[in-house]
């Protein structure tokens, strides 16, 4: 029998899964103490606009995105989102539940009325293009940034 598969708003409890998450997301990333994690995630989680979708499969915590609402004056006052620190275990990669937990960003960024999601990646593996581009995402504009550390 398949494990059922869902996709929701994380909690604080989610925490720890999350964080496995993320260590497959960036090798070698900068150490976060446990109560820096907590501390921040409380406040990503108190944050308005901010959303932290999880999908998963079973009761494991196997896929997540971050959905970023930005309220706006231009566009008709439109808001317009950003998604953010997508990945999916290895383990449960082309299963879907990653392409169903950035869906689940995107309709909420479009039920927030945003003209435009936004993503960008630093990924070349053609698979993740396609990936993204599977999501309904085109490559329409140039992503410029002023980074503080390296790109991975």
């Amino acid at each position: 029998m398949a494990e059922e598969i869902s996709v929701r708003a994380l909690k604080q409890d989610d925490l720890t899964g999350l964080l496995s998450l993320y260590r497959q997301l960036v090798a070698n990333d900068l150490p976060l103490s446990p109560v820096l994690a907590e501390t921040q995630f409380a406040e990503i989680l108190r944050r308005d606009g901010m959303t932290v979708f999880g999908g998963f499969a079973g009761t494991v915590l196997a896929s997540t995105c971050t959905l970023i609402v930005v309220p706006n004056l231009t566009r008709g006052g439109m808001s317009y989102a950003f998604i953010e620190n997508v990945v999916t275990d290895a383990g449960h990669r082309r299963t879907g539940l990653g392409r169903r937990t950035v869906q689940a960003a995107i309709d909420a960024a479009l039920a927030a009325d945003c003209y435009a999601v936004r993503l960008m990646t630093g990924a070349k593996q053609p698979g993740t293009l396609d990936f993204y581009r599977s999501c309904g995402f085109d490559m329409t504009k140039h992503g410029l940034e002023v980074r503080r550390i390296p790109p991975r």
